[in-house]
């Protein structure tokens, strides 16, 4: 089955975004001197960048937000937003406002709302005082692409840099019995036996994999994100 059946047009725009913002600015290290003899050091300047993918960054107050980031987090942004639309409802356009704050070290992104355009209203895709299936497949989209993501007390979700794949994290198995029980209708999923409540979604899916593998954990997000969005109900 084509996990991703939407128009060409809305994916090869967001994917040339997210290979756009790939790009990585290094600054030049200094040698270093007889009479210092310190070690040569290279850095890696901050981006500076108003948009994630085809989206435009805004503060939670509404306003126009350009933050600095990592460029490699600023690329995985770009990729995790294309996943999201890519697996969103036909209906809805490419997002096009990101609402959150960027931590000042550019590695993590505090996310309150995505918002996209249906029948020329501005809709929220995602929104963080709205504990219903979109945030829970929001959730796993962002599962899908980073190893930290931590829901905060009023809803907003910290998501931090680094490789995706499941590592065991306490917030990921959370996240899965979460979902096993809210998206999946599997009310005895449990912390103990996760991965084998998700592995009953995944089979119910037609992609049996075990949960806790890698390419299980991407299955695993991945229909989770699709049916709590509403693109596949895998009944």
């Amino acid at each position: 089955m084509n996990d991703n059946p939407y128009p060409f047009s809305r994916r090869r725009l967001l994917a040339g975004a997210a290979a756009a913002s790939a790009v990585t600015l290094t600054g030049v290290a200094v040698a270093p001197t007889a009479a210092t003899a310190t070690p040569v050091r290279t850095t890696t300047p901050l981006v500076a960048r108003d948009r994630i993918a085809t989206a435009a960054l805004r503060a939670p107050d509404g306003t126009a937000a350009a933050a600095r980031f990592q460029a490699d987090f600023h690329a995985r942004l770009a990729a995790w937003l294309a996943f999201w639309s890519a697996n969103s409802p036909r209906a809805w356009s490419a997002p096009v406002q990101v609402v959150g704050r960027v931590a000042p070290a550019g590695d993590a992104l505090t996310l309150h709302a995505i918002r996209y355009r249906r029948d020329d209203e501005l809709r929220a895709g995602f929104s963080a005082g709205q504990r219903d299936a979109s945030h829970a497949a929001t959730l796993a989209s962002l599962h899908h692409h980073f190893p930290s993501v931590r829901v905060l007390p009023d809803g907003t979700v910290r998501v931090g840099d680094g490789p995706a794949g499941f590592t065991g994290a306490p917030g990921q198995v959370a996240f899965a019995v979460a979902a096993c029980r809210e998206l999946w209708g599997d009310g005895d999923a449990t912390a103990a036996r996760w991965a084998e409540h998700a592995g009953r979604a995944l089979a119910r899916a037609g992609q049996p994999a075990d949960a806790a593998s890698h390419a299980g954990w991407a299955a695993f997000t991945r229909i989770s994100l699709r049916r709590g969005l509403g693109t596949e109900s895998y009944e």
